[in-house]
C-alpha cells in the first residue's frame, strides 16, 4: 500500500466567475474528485484575511482557493485517472476555473504528525 499522500491545488475563478466557480467546485468537481480511486477525502479552502508585518519582496498570495484532497493511492495513478476521466467527459472542467492560475502538487509526510 502506498503512503498516504495529499495534492494541493491553487486555483481561482475566471474574472467575474465566482460565484459560478463556487457552485461548480462544491456541487460538482468535489463529488467527480471524490469518485476517483485513491482519493479518500476532500475539502475547500478560501484566502483569510491575515494581518502580518509586510516583508519586503513579499506580494499578495497568487491564488484565492485551495482544495485539499488525501490521497491513498499512488499520487501519479490518481493523476493519470484524473486525466483519463476528463478527457472520456467523466469529470468536467468549469469555464468559470480560470485555468491559467492552477497549481498542483502532491506532498507525502516528512516525520511524524505533531500535536500540541
Amino acid at each position: 500500500m502506498t503512503e498516504n499522500s495529499v495534492l494541493l491545488v491553487l486555483s481561482n475563478p475566471a474574472e467575474g466567475q465566482e460565484d459560478a466557480y463556487n457552485e461548480w467546485y462544491d456541487q460538482t468537481h468535489l463529488a467527480d474528485v471524490l469518485k476517483v480511486p485513491g482519493v479518500c477525502a476532500a475539502q475547500r479552502y478560501e484566502l483569510a484575511p491575515m494581518n502580518s508585518p509586510e516583508a519586503e519582496g513579499m506580494g499578495s498570495p497568487a491564488h484565492r482557493y485551495l482544495a485539499t484532497y488525501e490521497l491513498d493511492g499512488d499520487p501519479d495513478e490518481v493523476m493519470a485517472e484524473f486525466l483519463r476521466r476528463i478527457g472520456a467527459g467523466e469529470m468536467t472542467l468549469s469555464e468559470s476555473l480560470d485555468m491559467g492560475t492552477i497549481v498542483m502538487t502532491s506532498w507525502r509526510p516528512h516525520g511524524p504528525r505533531r500535536t500540541a
